[in-house]
C-alpha cells in the first residue's frame, strides 16, 4: 500500500482504497471515478447483500479487462470470481478503450441467469451499446447462456453530463433490492431524480461509517 502526502488515503475497504481525491469527486459536480464505484460495488457485495450469495458485483477495472482482452481470457478474471455459475452479475461499462483508467461515460450490465438475458441500463440514450454489445458477445459462451438475449431497457436519463456514474450506483442499488426481493431483473421500477441528487450524500454518509475522513 502506497502513501502520499499530497493526496493520503481516506479509506481502505476490502479491494477498495480510497484517497482524499476520490471522495473530492462526491463533494462537486464531478464525474466518478473507477475508485468510487469499485468501493461501492463491494459495499453492495460485502455489506448490503451479503446474505445474497446469487449477486457478483465485478469492478470497473475488470469489467474493463474483459471488454479489451481476446475472448479465450475473459476466464482469467471471471472464473476467480465464480461468474460461471452466479445468476445476477453486475458490470459497470465505460466507453474507454485501452488498458488505463478513464473514458467519458459510465452505464450499467446485467446478466441474470434466471431469465437467460443482459440487461443494459443506459442514463444517456445508447451512448454505451456498442461497448455493451462488445462485452456480451464475448460472455455468453463463457457464462454458458449462447443464446442469452439482450435488452436494452429505458430508464431514468440524466440531467447532466457528469452523473452517469451517479446513475449507475443507484440502477445498481435499486435493482439489487428488486432481485433480492424478488429473484428477476426484469420489472425493476426506475430510480427517481430525487435519489441521483442524493446519492453523493449518502454515499459520504457510507465512506464516514465505515471510518473514513470525508472533510
Amino acid at each position: 500500500m502506497t502513501t502520499s502526502p499530497s493526496d493520503p488515503i481516506v479509506l481502505s475497504f476490502h479491494e477498495s482504497l480510497l484517497r482524499v481525491s476520490d471522495v473530492q469527486l462526491l463533494q462537486g459536480p464531478h464525474w466518478l471515478n473507477d475508485q468510487i464505484i469499485s468501493f461501492y460495488f463491494e459495499y453492495l457485495e460485502k455489506i448490503k447483500y451479503k446474505a445474497n450469495q446469487d449477486m457478483l458485483f465485478v469492478s470497473p477495472e475488470v469489467t474493463q479487462c474483459i471488454k479489451i482482452v481476446p475472448e479465450a481470457e475473459i476466464g482469467i478474471f471471471l472464473s476467480p470470481l465464480g461468474a460461471e455459475t452466479k445468476p445476477f452479475i453486475f458490470f459497470p461499462l465505460n466507453d474507454n478503450s485501452t488498458h488505463r483508467a478513464g473514458g467519458s461515460h459510465w452505464s450499467l450490465l446485467v446478466f441474470s441467469r434466471p431469465e437467460s438475458a443482459f440487461f443494459h441500463f443506459d442514463s444517456s440514450a445508447s451512448t454505451n451499446l456498442p461497448h455493451c454489445q462488445q462485452i456480451v458477445s464475448k460472455m455468453k459462451h463463457f457464462l454458458g447462456k449462447p443464446n442469452a438475449l439482450f435488452k436494452s431497457v429505458r430508464c431514468l436519463q440524466q440531467s447532466n453530463s457528469y452523473d452517469c456514474g451517479i446513475h449507475v450506483l443507484c440502477m445498481a442499488d435499486n435493482i439489487s433490492d428488486y432481485i433480492n426481493r424478488f429473484e428477476i431483473v426484469e420489472g425493476a421500477g426506475p430510480i427517481s431524480h430525487e435519489t441521483i441528487s442524493r446519492k453523493r450524500g449518502d454515499l459520504l454518509k457510507i465512506i464516514s461509517q465505515l471510518g473514513g475522513k470525508t472533510s
